[in-house]
């Protein structure tokens, strides 16, 4: 592919480089058609050093906004160039449908992913019978030892990212690609969005921190519910998103605080249309980093200010928000001498950077979240009095699921659908009915985790209706999949969970009708009742005794 000079290249046009060595590259180039209008996009079919080499090379006369890469080569390329670099990642349902397909393969599959292991598979694999062989690997010659290891095993099927089903089919074996288009897709959408951002500040003659959080996704119609409860939060965010004061949004773990955040940034007039590129949002959470890396992070630091700074200092948060929003997140845990700096930064709308004398103005909407008791904390001298009354101009209150209960099913239905639809499965016809008839059950968990909690249980539960397509959802599948709902209920439970799946039990009608459409397979019949193979061979008994009666 002819390199385009740089003289060629649109001005306002982000420039973005994409870089792979094996078959993510055929993904790479389907994807970048999408885009082609939206920025200048190059591959370089290069890796690690080489690939190292050639971008250092090319930044001394050209100009690059983002590189986007994955895997190995990702994580190599992020820790050695100046440049932002977007790590396209495998998500859970990749894993699942890579897996999926392996199985068709063979029983036995290898599965080896960069660095980390899946230690969340193994419950998957004990309910579904496969033998999933886990490695990780580190460089290109620990991927081939593990490939080699793997086949010497009788492994015949091997899933990972593109320079793991290589050296697979290298080996003689079935390689398994993890990537998905959804995937890069959204890998190529941070770039995008990074490089405008990159390039707005460029132009302001400063430069900007890469941050993992520049723009929000989430709208106020995201927030889901019809309980009067759910309406109140919306009508609040409506009417915060038209004033540019402080917000405090307050609430357990999973009900939402950042996607509230976004929506109040997304509401407010300037946001609409393009026009929001212009304006970002920056999240921090405040209780992940220590002291010392949190205030950096935030206020930013010139050249020299610690040993290992970067040359030529950087831009710290509050700048990367400017003419946009900061949330920090879990502003409870924020250690109390940068709580004095941020107090400062709100009153005096300035911040100073790390080793820095000199003030920068800022013009940023702050907007805060907690799940403790901020209250308490106060009264205990762990939190500034000041800075809390600061922060809660305005304040939200996020209620748990158990105060809305009446919103459960269709929360649930509303994400299982989307999660089966993201494992390319279609839900049954009749998934609202079965919804239905499992809403004792869910109405009466108290969900500790609230809407979080049910998100990762209705995955869960896709993933296995997707691996066994033919099941019912009933009462007993989801206790059996999550028991974990026994424990986190009300004291309604108990006596509920086995009156809701008397319920469920389908009618002897319904048990004659599939065991026409399986041709009298009871074992498959069962299955697709989402009943035990004796719950079914005693409702046929109970019908054939009433009949002869």
């Amino acid at each position: 592919m002819k390199r385009p000079a740089p003289a060629d290249r649109s001005a306002d046009k982000p420039v973005i480089w994409t870089v792979s060595v094996s078959r993510l590259s055929e993904l790479f180039r389907d994807i970048t058609l999408e885009f082609d209008d939206l920025a200048d996009i190059e591959p370089i079919h290069l890796g690690f050093d080489d690939a190292v080499r050639e971008i250092r090379e090319r930044l001394a006369t050209e100009r690059c906004d983002a590189v986007i890469s994955a895997g190995s080569n990702g994580a190599y390329l992020k820790s050695r160039l100046p440049v932002p670099v977007i790590v396209a990642r495998a998500s859970g349902f990749d894993v699942m449908q890579a897996l999926a397909r392996a199985r068709k393969i063979t029983r036995r599959i290898g599965l080896v992913t960069y660095q980390e292991a899946l230690p969340a598979l193994a419950e998957f694999q004990q309910m579904f019978g496969l033998d999933i062989v886990q490695r990780t690997y580190a460089t290109e010659e620990d991927a081939r030892a593990v490939v080699n290891d793997l086949k010497a095993a009788g492994i015949e099927a091997i899933a990972g990212a593109g320079l793991i089903t290589d050296l697979a089919e290298e080996a003689g074996l079935h390689g398994i690609f993890l990537y998905s288009s959804a995937s890069v897709r959204q890998a190529f959408e941070d770039a995008l969005e990074l490089a405008r951002l990159t390039q707005l500040e460029t132009a302001r003659g400063r430069s900007l921190p890469v941050s993992d959080t520049l723009r929000a996704r989430h709208h106020i119609k995201d927030l889901r519910g019809d309980s009067p409860a759910m309406e109140e939060v919306r009508q609040a965010i409506t009417l915060f998103a038209r004033s540019p004061a402080t917000v405090l949004i307050q609430g357990e773990t999973g009900t939402g605080k950042e996607l509230a955040a976004q929506a109040i940034h997304r509401a407010h007039p300037m946001m609409q249309g393009k026009a929001q590129t212009a304006h970002p949002f920056v999240a921090v959470n405040c209780g992940a980093l220590a002291e010392s890396l949190l205030e950096s992070e935030l206020f930013g630091y010139e050249e020299g200010a610690f040993t290992g700074s970067r040359r030529g200092g950087r831009a710290g948060l509050f700048e990367a928000a400017n003419r946009g929003t900061l949330f920090l997140d879990e502003i409870g845990e924020m250690p109390l001498p940068l709580q004095t700096r941020l107090l400062r930064v709100l009153e005096e709308r300035e911040v100073v950077r790390v080793g820095s004398t000199r003030p920068i103005p800022i013009n940023v909407r702050f907007i805060s979240a907690t799940h403790c008791d901020l209250d308490a904390r106060v009264r205990e001298g762990r939190f500034r009095a000041d800075l809390y009354y600061r922060l809660g101009v305005l304040r939200l209150r996020l209620p748990p699921l158990r105060e809305r209960r009446e919103d459960i099913p269709a929360l649930a239905e509303w994400h299982l659908k989307h999660a089966l639809a993201a494992l390319d499965t279609r839900p049954h016809a009749n998934l609202g009915a079965e919804i239905a008839r499992c809403a004792p059950l869910l109405s009466a968990c108290d969900w500790p985790g609230n809407v979080r909690e049910l998100r990762n249980m209705m995955e869960r539960l896709a993933l296995f209706l997707a691996a066994e397509p033919l099941q019912a959802l009933t009462p007993a599948l989801i206790l059996r999949i999550a028991p974990e709902i026994a424990t986190t209920s009300s004291a309604a439970l108990p006596a509920l969970a086995p009156a809701a799946a008397m319920t469920s039990a389908p009618a002897i009608d319904d048990i004659h009708a599939v065991l026409q459409r399986y041709r009298g397979n009871r074992a498959a019949a069962a299955r697709h009742l989402g009943i035990s193979r004796t719950t079914l061979w005693r409702k046929l008994k109970e019908d054939e005794e009433s009949g002869t009666a």
